[in-house]
């Protein structure tokens, strides 16, 4: 009998599973690893508002490959984990907002009142140094401010420190106008450490123009006996 004109059956199969691999191959989609990657990424939505983004994509991004692999099943895998990625980004979206709801509604201190920034600057054609009315409005009263403290040399037991709007102004060298600054001078002794986060800082809201020779550039408006939130 000729070598080689038959073959046994243990060839013939594994030459069979062979061929159904090479057939059945395919390949993981790529927007499902970008979804999974932001599910990964989606309790940032607990730190910040503007973090929702993150699972907003991740959910958006897992419908997508969800969608595209059910079009294409014979060229790409990776179903479950679009659904997967999918129900943890809504999960931390709804979570994470539903977090920030929370701390918005508890964060302010019974008898006091919210201030931004917006309401500490001039009106369009005003001079850089006039104060509005809606500020005048908030003096003596007491509010709550968010914003980031400006460096200096000192880092900690800090009981006075410039409150500024963004970290752009804060944290890279740059000199904020006079209506993003806010002069706080704290009631603990004990002062605070110097941190580049946002800061929550309740006190007593004036209006009340300081000379430039304090803290480099002068201030409008001060937070006297504040704290931090």
């Amino acid at each position: 009998m000729a070598t080689g004109l038959f073959e046994s059956p243990a060839s013939a199969d594994l030459l069979a599973r062979e061929t159904v691999t090479d057939d059945s191959y395919r390949a993981l989609s790529g927007v499902t690893v970008a979804s999974a990657a932001l599910a990964l990424l989606s309790p940032l939505a607990f730190l910040d508002w503007w973090l929702a983004v993150v699972p907003l994509f991740g959910l958006v991004l897992g419908t997508v490959a969800v969608r595209e692999i059910a079009r294409r099943p014979a060229e790409l895998t990776g179903r479950g984990i679009s659904l997967a990625a999918s129900a943890v980004s809504a999960a931390m979206l709804v979570g994470g907002l539903g977090y920030q709801m929370y701390v918005y509604a508890t964060e302010l201190p019974p008898g006091f009142e919210r201030l931004n920034y917006a309401m500490l600057q001039p009106l369009p054609g005003d001079p850089p140094t006039a104060v509005p009315e809606s500020a005048i409005e908030m003096g003596g009263r007491n509010v709550l401010l968010k914003g980031y403290m400006y460096p200096g040399k000192q880092q900690q037991g800090i009981t006075q420190f410039l409150l500024v709007r963004d970290q752009g102004d804060c944290c890279f060298g740059g000199n904020p106008k006079i209506t993003d600054r806010v002069l706080v001078t704290l009631t603990d002794a004990k002062g605070i450490a110097f941190s580049s986060r946002l800061r929550k800082i309740a006190g007593r809201f004036e209006v009340r123009p300081t000379g430039a020779a304090v803290l480099d550039g002068g201030v409008l408006y001060h937070l006297e006996n504040a704290s931090v939130r």
